[in-house]
């Protein structure tokens, strides 16, 4: 299993992110260190960036948005995610796409 997602007792994975707002389009960039680094197209004003991640983060693993919840990180760059109802490949796989 990687270091930027846990797989919990219950089924659901956490992932932890390096979210960079602002960027000129929505993508995964590859590793940050211990994190999944994102760059997101919307701007890090009034929970913009959180709730484009959160769409962004479901669209890519073919999830509802409610499927996927921000644990931790509401102001800070490093965000923990936890997503429901996705396999630990499905989720492996995001680091894959662009």
């Amino acid at each position: 299993m990687s270091d930027w997602f846990r797989l919990s007792s219950d089924g659901s994975i956490l992932l932890t992110l390096h979210i960079q707002p602002g960027a000129s389009r929505s993508e995964c960039a590859g590793r940050h260190g211990d994190a999944l680094k994102i760059r997101l197209a919307a701007p890090p004003v009034d929970g913009k960036a959180n709730a484009a991640l959160l769409a962004f983060v479901a669209e890519r693993l073919g999830l509802g948005r409610s499927a996927v919840s921000l644990k931790s990180g509401q102001t800070s760059r490093r965000k923990i995610l936890l997503v429901t109802g996705s396999s630990p490949a499905a989720v492996a796989g995001l680091a894959d796409k662009n």
